[in-house]
């Protein structure tokens, strides 16, 4: 079993209060923060750990946290805890059990960056996590870890917790600092960047989740130490969501490089197809990136390796798909997602995923024509580079690399009316047996 970076206390109990986080060594990254280290030395620290964002960019976060703008603006640090990517749920996991290591890790982030108010943005349907952040900063502020003279120091921090309304585009940055402003969660004009002009005008670091929880081990343990996991170019540990068709779905942390055939099928993780089926396809990262053909399994889970076959680690969020899986109905599921969570700022998204869905409803009930697929691909080409924001890309991704592999599924649909998959059973026949697979994989 590799050595744990991020989870490796989640599971002792009580973690979540701050009595035990510190009894495990919690906080003593942070004080030895504030005592051995000046802010531009952590920047320089997590460049040389090569630590970059858990959100889906992979930007190196030491160079992120470099490029705020020096002026006499305020500085503001947001978490973006607003995981909304179908596939992705580890940050739930890590605010739920062991809060107090996020709270520790903006603390450190804010330090490093010279902010005095930082901001912990955690999607509105996280009930459980939104409550125990909440108690953690609570308790954070009763210790002297945050208000004025953190641990006695010179430095002073406040830290808001914010719970969104539910809305995908929030977690995208220039969105979610909208939704703290107050306002509808759209996506602003770039540039300028949140660096520059951010939150309330002011020089803004925004940092996922995951990335603020690994920065109390590099400051503890060191950059070299956290740099020692991982690959030349993807450095450390990350955590990867593993659902659908697999014997053991979970959140599983393993160092970058590992190869994708480790991840869903060694019993140590995945455990292997659900049912002992053979594996059709792989979403790496989310729904949001390109699904790869069972042919790319032994692919290793890092940055450029996952880029070289064709999609990004994004999120984490590996979806497998089984033998029997419907493509077609796999991406209508998808489709649907998107058209209801794109914020209709602008016409590409807003019309665009309208239409795919429509067409994949077609196509999915027997009703659709040949020219449809050739449709589908003509309408992500009009919303991929041409959209306001990231999502419109996003929304294209599972259509375009769909058809790359499995256009001949899509084909059959048109000429026989139901699903390839299966045998060549009926598609609500299909869709039973998928059901009560991934409910078998739940338990």
């Amino acid at each position: 079993m590799p050595e744990l970076v991020i989870t490796k206390n989640l599971n002792v109990p009580g973690i979540d209060t701050i009595d035990v986080y510190r009894q495990n060594g919690g906080y003593n990254a942070l004080a030895k923060a504030l005592k051995e280290y000046q802010p531009e030395a952590i920047v320089d620290l997590m460049k040389t750990s090569g630590l970059r964002g858990r959100g889906g960019a992979g930007f190196p976060t030491g160079l992120k946290w470099s490029f705020l703008a020096k002026n006499n603006m305020p500085r503001y640090l947001c978490c973006n805890a607003d995981e909304s990517e179908p596939g992705t749920f580890k940050d739930r996991m890590l605010m739920e059990k062991n809060p107090h290591q996020l709270v520790e890790g903006v603390i450190i982030t804010s330090y490093a960056c010279l902010v005095g108010l930082a901001f912990i943005y955690i999607r509105g349907e996280l009930g459980l996590a939104g409550q125990q952040v909440e108690r953690a900063v609570q308790e954070a502020y009763a210790a002297g870890m945050l208000g004025k003279n953190v641990m006695g120091s010179d430095y002073s921090l406040d830290i808001i917790v914010h719970r969104g309304a539910g809305a995908y585009i929030c977690g995208e940055e220039s969105a979610l600092m909208e939704s703290l402003e107050g306002r509808r969660g759209y996506p602003r004009l770039k540039p300028p960047f949140p660096a520059v002009v951010g939150l309330y005008g002011g020089p803004t670091v925004i940092n996922n989740c995951e990335t603020l929880f690994s920065v109390p081990p590099i400051i503890e343990h060191g950059a070299d130490w956290y740099a020692s996991f991982g690959t030349e170019k993807s450095k450390g540990t990350r955590i990867y969501g593993l659902s659908g068709h697999v014997k053991k779905p979970g959140n599983y942390e393993l160092p970058l490089g590992t190869p994708l055939r480790t991840l869903i099928y060694d019993e140590q993780y995945g455990g292997g197809i659900l049912g002992d089926k053979q594996l059709k396809a792989v979403i790496p990262g989310g729904s949001s990136t390109f699904i790869l053909g069972a042919d790319k399994v032994d692919t290793p889970l890092d940055y450029e390796s996952i880029a070289a076959v064709g999609s990004m680690l994004g999120s984490g969020g590996v979806i497998v798909m089984n033998e029997d899986t419907c493509i077609v109905g796999a991406i209508l599921r998808m489709s649907e997602f998107y058209r209801d969570e794109s914020c209709g700022k602008c016409t590409p998204c807003r019309e665009g995923t309208y239409w795919m869905t429509e067409i994949l409803e077609r196509l999915e009930s027997g009703h659709g024509k040949m020219k449809d697929v050739d449709l589908l691909m003509d309408i992500c080409d009009n919303i991929s580079g041409k959209s306001f924001c990231p999502l419109g890309d996003a929304a294209t991704s599972c259509i375009t690399s769909g058809i790359k592999l499995f256009r001949a599924e899509f084909e059959y649909h048109v000429t026989h009316g139901h699903c390839m998959a299966g045998a060549g059973r009926t598609r609500v026949e299909t869709e039973a047996t998928q059901e009560a697979s991934l409910h078998a994989g739940a338990l």
